[in-house]
């Protein structure tokens, strides 16, 4: 087994290929950094350190193999994450690189009429190009600041970002191969395996009525480039308002069956409790009498360029920035705090970029008095649902939404 001492000697250089021809993480960046609120565990906060990918910004590394890095919470006060500051995210250790000349996406299955197959030229060319605006937000995000601490990427505000996704809709690829009648799940295979035979395909699905979603894009621009190697290229799948698992990077191969599927990141990994949170967008074939696959992402809202602990002088006025987003429905209202939630006075809410995307807002107040101030923020979304006050607990640590508390100091 390699150490990571010996792994890094390997890409002293940048990126460089392993034996199975797949792609490591060079790092041409590395210092010590307090990369994480204070709520993580401190191993976690001890190993972040700030480490740059090929093609990419210094980010927050979490692991180095596989890779994964969250985007620092100052590229969060932009609308759009720049694609060389947005987080990345694998489950297994051999990523491709992928050769254009020879690559095609393949469209099979057994609920297919037709089995077809595209390259990227056909996609851009024979059908219709569109643009979303669309949070990527990985299920277990803020799982670091889950206490008790629970197993899995010690994450902390950073895996996530917004970005507009060009790209062509799933429907049209399907409907050009053609349904059968017993279609019940579309399934996406990834170009990256596992450092070991055994381990899992990284294999998705979604239920039939979301993949013919006019939102579910095959996307092969982010922000208007090429997508970046560490976010899918050259194409992705686009779920929006779904949690980023199923925003399958690297796709290769899409299936359309008549039966649940019964791969690893579905049927075993990737799921909560039933009824843990209020969830509008289901995946019936895929639940069981215990539990639920995760499907949309939850209301939140961050504070994205005021530190715990930051000081203000008495009369100064302060303004507060962030950010708030849910799974598609739309932010109707950010609310904010300064008395640890005794009051609360609306925010002012930014351009609406679409239901998909995070609202930028704002809210200043001149403190009255010295001493400290405990700030909290929460969101409400257009179907009245907001952030808890409590932790929804859960094994996997996933969709972290407490009502966000920092403490300022007025001196």
């Amino acid at each position: 087994m390699i150490n990571r001492r010996d792994f890094l000697k390997r890409i002293a250089g940048g990126i460089t290929a392993s034996a199975g021809g797949a792609l490591s993480p060079g790092i041409a960046l590395s210092h010590a950094a307090p990369n994480g609120p204070p709520e993580l565990p401190s191993g976690a906060l001890k190993s972040a350190v700030l480490e740059s990918l090929p093609g990419k910004k210094a980010l927050i590394k979490r692991s180095f193999r596989p890779p994964n890095f969250e985007t620092p919470l100052a590229y969060f006060n932009t609308q759009f994450t720049p694609n060389n500051a947005f987080f990345v995210r694998y489950h297994l250790t051999n990523i491709p690189k992928v050769d254009m000349q020879s690559w095609k996406l393949h469209i099979v299955g057994e609920s297919i009429e037709k089995p077809l197959e595209f390259t990227i030229e056909d996609l851009k060319s024979r059908f219709e190009s569109i643009e979303i605006a669309a949070v990527c937000q990985c299920a277990g995000n803020r799982r670091g600041m889950v206490h008790p601490h629970v197993p899995g990427v010690q994450w902390g505000n950073g895996a996530m970002g917004n970005a507009r996704w060009k790209g062509v809709r799933l429907k049209d690829v399907l409907n050009k191969a053609g349904l059968k009648k017993d279609a019940l799940e579309v399934v996406f295979d990834a170009a990256d395996s596992g450092a070991i035979f055994q381990t899992p395909d990284f294999a998705k699905s979604l239920p039939l009525g979301k993949a013919l979603d006019e939102n579910t894009l095959i996307a092969f621009e982010m922000n208007g480039e090429p997508l970046p190697h560490w976010n899918g290229f050259p194409i992705r799948l686009v779920v929006p308002g779904w949690a980023a698992t199923y925003w399958v990077k690297h796709l290769n191969s899409i299936g359309v069956i008549a039966r649940p599927f019964d791969g690893f990141w579905v049927k075993t990994a990737y799921r909560l409790p039933k009824e843990t949170f209020p969830m509008t967008e289901r995946f019936l074939s895929q639940e069981n009498g215990i539990n639920t696959p995760i499907t949309e992402i939850m209301v939140n809202s961050l504070i994205t360029h005021t530190e715990p602990e930051q000081r203000f002088r008495l009369g100064q006025l302060v303004e507060i920035k962030g950010i708030a987003w849910d799974g598609g429905h739309g932010i109707e209202q950010v609310e904010v705090s300064v008395d640890k939630g005794l009051s609360w006075r609306e925010a002012e809410i930014g351009q609406d970029y679409g239901r998909f995307s995070w609202r930028q807002w704002r809210f200043r107040f001149k403190p009255h008095k010295k001493g400290t101030y405990h700030l909290m923020v929460k969101a409400t979304n257009r179907i009245g649902v907001t952030q808890p006050f409590e932790l929804i607990q859960n094994p996997g640590g996933y969709h972290h939404n407490l009502v966000q508390t920092i403490a300022l100091q007025v001196i």
